[in-house]
């Protein structure tokens, strides 16, 4: 049933199959996790809330707080205001956060609430402060999600205060793991650049255990930061799909010039990311980096032959997929099918600019599906799958060793504590894929040789 030509494949119009993305919801409220003191609030059904609190915490193995507005038929009806109204005095008044973002979900989109009259209208309490993004789960993706609620952030928070901008850099990471945020720190902090990173969920999703319950945990970017970020020199937004809309907001507010670059996988793109830095801020790149590039050089010099000619396919977040697709390719691997769940006409640009200038042909789709990607899968396998917890079904079915990146991976544990960002999360990535690809291999070995002796 799932051999089609390309042709038939690409005529398929209509109707998704097992997407390869989650709601916007789901994002927005991991955006809001990355602020210091805040609760999320999902203004529509319980159900929602709990839906999206479900999937983030069984990702980061973290518990996930949020409240929503508990919607009932009558809100349902006759409109969320007095739940929200009622939402912001009950969540001050008994969890006392410093932030309340608001998110909203198919359901009060679809009747129309207009949630910044509601936010108006409701009794904040003096030193608090409410934000909110729109995040209709049926238009874009989580990443979408995540893009709003940094935007909102913006929209809501940022100040041009100063005459003349700070040295200091903003940095918004995307929609990555607190693994990954803390590495971007680490990098930054021996550049010596001083920076405010947001949203930023390290010390939130990745809290130590410490015998005692926090409702807030102390990780987070602080209200005064958020503020402060209309008065830096620049933005680097790490991730177009994830962090472009914040950063041009910004730009257009406070004036503060907006740098687009890839997240920051593999060589190339954490080159960028360094030189972003140091053109900006006149600094030198330390020892400690050279050092930890030329040892990634060496080894992807030692390992070639693990990967020279090895076709890949890759799926998942838009701004993880092209960075992957141009790290797998530094390594001589060919990325024959490349997938997003999330729309943007970006992202085949530019994949399919990488593919050609490396001569490569290969399956390039924004807005597809999983069922497309096992189609092509059937039509020309790969020796290696990357990409999330959902590629399992279709590893199994295709006996394709999977090696699983992304949002989300439900079924393994400490990936979010270990980033795939910078010189050693290439390491990292490098140590993934060759044992990945050389656990198949001594399997298949095995197999040969138990049928030798039978």
């Amino acid at each position: 049933m799932l051999n089609h030509t390309p042709k038939e494949i690409q005529e398929r119009k209509g109707g998704v199959i097992n997407p390869a993305k989650t709601c916007q919801p789901i994002g927005a409220m991991y955006a809001a996790l990355g602020i210091h003191n805040c609760l999320p609030h999902s203004h529509g059904s319980q159900g929602c809330c709990s839906y999206h609190r479900m999937h983030l915490t069984r990702h980061f193995r973290d518990p996930v707080m949020a409240s929503t507005s508990s919607f009932t038929e009558g809100a349902s009806v006759f409109g969320g205001g007095a739940n929200v109204k009622a939402s912001v005095r009950n969540v001050f008044s008994i969890y006392n956060p410093d932030v309340m973002a608001i998110h909203t979900t198919c359901l009060t989109e679809t009747i129309g609430d207009d949630i910044p009259s509601f936010i108006a209208d409701a009794e904040v309490p003096d030193g608090k402060t409410v934000i909110h993004a729109n995040t209709p789960s049926y238009v874009g993706s989580h990443i979408t999600g995540f893009s709003n609620m940094t935007k909102a952030m913006v929209g809501y928070l940022a100040e041009a205060t100063d005459d003349s901008k700070k040295e200091q850099a903003n940095v918004i990471p995307g929609f990555v793991n607190p693994g990954d945020m803390r590495e971007m720190k680490r990098i930054m902090n021996l550049m010596e650049v001083p920076f405010i990173m947001f949203p930023d969920t390290s010390g939130v999703v990745d809290s130590p255990m410490t015998g005692e319950f926090s409702m807030f945990p102390k990780g987070g970017t602080t209200v005064e930061q958020l503020r402060d970020t209309g008065n830096s020199k620049i933005t680097l937004a790490l991730g177009e799909f994830a962090s472009n809309d914040a950063a041009v907001l910004l730009d257009r507010k406070c004036k503060v010039p907006a740098k687009i670059l890839k997240t920051p996988i593999g060589i190339k793109a954490t080159d960028e990311f360094l030189m972003a830095l140091r053109s900006t801020f006149a600094k030198e790149i330390p020892y400690e980096l050279e050092e930890e590039r030329g040892q990634l050089v060496d080894i992807i010099t030692d390992t070639h032959f693990h990967f020279h000619g090895k076709k890949v396919a890759i799926f998942g977040d838009p701004d993880i997929v092209i960075a992957l697709t141009e790290f797998v390719m530094s390594l001589g691997m060919v990325p024959v099918h490349v997938l997003t769940g999330t729309p943007g006409k970006s992202f085949e640009r530019q994949v399919k600019a990488m593919l050609l200038a490396a001569g490569v042909e290969g399956n390039v789709k924004a807005a597809g599906d999983l069922f497309l990607l096992h189609q092509w899968l059937k039509n020309e396998p790969v020796d290696l799958l990357i990409g999330n917890t959902y590629g399992k079904y279709i590893a199994r079915a295709e006996d394709i060793p999977l090696m699983r990146v992304g949002f989300p991976i439900l079924d393994r544990s400490v990936h979010s504590y270990l980033p795939i960002v910078g010189y050693k999360g290439a390491l990292r990535l490098i140590e993934m894929i060759s044992n990945t690809l050389l656990e198949r291999q001594d399997r298949d070995a095995e197999d040969e040789d138990f049928e030798l002796v039978m």
